[in-house]
């Protein structure tokens, strides 16, 4: 059939776009500069992080989806989203490069009428200051005028089998009243409910929002998991007691630090727009500084917990369960496995790895050795680390099976394991 719509960038972030558009019988084409991505989708393999199995694929491939490499098919599309990732740089502020290069690769096709929505994660600000005038330069068109342009953040929670595409509100902010609509009609097809937001800004901000909502709460709670250790509290007997109350409390559980694609950024890049806050929230900073020490933690907890049956973590041999970010998938993004796999090798641990979603790992360069017997290599090892739930775990066999067993997400049974 033929494309109506393209999605730019065929990752975690467009894929589920690109699926959902061509559910809904909408002509799609996925449009990625990597051609070597764009051939193994055509054949039905998405990548790792891309959020879909091979079987999704296949059945989007079925029914008309089309990945390509050639911008040219950007020049007959009458809806582009702009779903490219945008990855954090240290002091809290995204890397625009790859929208940039979709911006100009778009708007030098871009022809009048088309509706442009920016759904890649953004600094309030950035659609008008930063995209649109990309969009206006490559393509001599006027945003607001000669074509509409809005912004629709990505909500994607991958593996919830609760909330999907379809199920999930969707927030939609336009440059002008009439491209809020625009973009309203389009999002109207794919998802049951579209909320539409006073403009640009307020779209864009309810990412930022949303964000550092989950990584404050989640600072919290890790920061819990440790004063209850030192206590001698039973943290996930607390959990339990504490999400008993109707009202005012949703439960965060801890873990060995925060994955995912979802990063709590700056609002405002100090040098565009001249709104730079008088400094950036000192809560969000606090929340990053607080997250970003779990993994040291854990690696100290894993030593301590050697040295108090005896061993030393130098020469010990750790057997890290699940290496990806989230229980059961194969997508890696911000996993805190590799920070805490450095720490062990620096206190002289030996590490091995054990996954089903992940056939080979590297930490700094170096390849981990895979344990292909999870029990047989469990009993041989003198500490294993559960730091992802995947559900083909039986927690309760492993403890048994364990000669230590450091379960970092709460899982298993009381009393069968040491928890965080």
């Amino acid at each position: 059939m033929p494309a109506d719509l393209a999605v730019l960038g065929l990752g975690h972030l467009g894929l589920p776009t690109a699926r959902a558009a061509t559910a809904a019988g909408i002509g799609t084409i996925g449009y990625d500069p990597d051609e070597h991505a764009v051939g193994e989708l055509g054949a039905g393999r998405p990548p790792a992080n891309g959020g879909l199995s091979a079987a999704e694929v296949r059945r989007m491939l079925s029914a008309g989806f089309r990945a390509s490499s050639d911008p040219s098919v950007l020049s007959r599309v009458r809806t582009a989203l702009i779903c490219v990732p945008t990855r954090p740089d240290g002091d809290g502020s995204l890397d625009l490069g790859a929208v940039r290069r979709a911006a100009l690769t778009l708007g030098e096709r871009l022809r009048p009428r088309t509706t442009v929505v920016v759904e890649s994660p953004v600094h309030p600000g950035d659609t008008e200051e930063y995209v649109a005038p990309l969009l206006e330069q490559a393509s001599g068109l006027r945003a607001g005028r000669d074509f509409h342009l809005a912004c629709a953040p990505a909500r994607l929670d991958p593996g919830n089998r609760a909330h999907g595409y379809a199920n999930t509100p969707r927030v939609i902010g336009g440059l002008t009243p009439t491209c809020t609509e625009a973009a309203a009609a389009v999002y109207g097809r794919l998802t049951e409910k579209v909320v539409r937001a006073r403009g640009l800004r307020e779209a864009e901000m309810t990412a930022v929002l949303e964000a550092a909502y989950r990584h404050v709460n989640i600072a919290l709670v890790n920061e819990m998991a440790v004063v209850c250790h030192d206590l001698g509290v039973d943290l996930w007997d607390v959990i339990r007691c504490a999400e008993t109350k109707p009202f005012g409390f949703h439960a965060f559980r801890p873990g060995p630090g925060v994955g995912g694609h979802g990063v709590p950024v700056v609002p405002v890049r100090p040098d565009r727009g001249g709104r730079t806050p008088a400094r950036p929230p000192r809560l969000v900073e606090v929340a990053r500084e607080v997250n970003a020490r779990m993994p040291g933690y854990v690696a100290r907890r894993a030593a301590t917990l050697l040295n108090e049956y005896g061993k030393s973590a130098r020469g010990a041999h750790v057997l890290l369960l699940g290496v990806t970010y989230k229980a059961d998938l194969a997508d890696q993004e911000g996993s805190p496995a590799p920070e805490i796999a450095v720490k062990l090798l620096e206190l002289g641990a030996r590490i091995s790895y054990h996954d089903p979603h992940v056939a080979q790992w590297q930490v700094a360069g170096r390849p981990v050795p895979r344990a292909d017997s999870l029990y047989e290599s469990a009993a041989a090892a003198d500490l294993t680390l559960l730091l992802q739930h995947h559900r083909v775990y039986d927690l309760q066999s492993l403890s048994a099976k364990a000669q230590l067993l450091l379960d970092t997400r709460g899982a298993s049974p009381t009393g069968a394991a040491h928890r965080l």
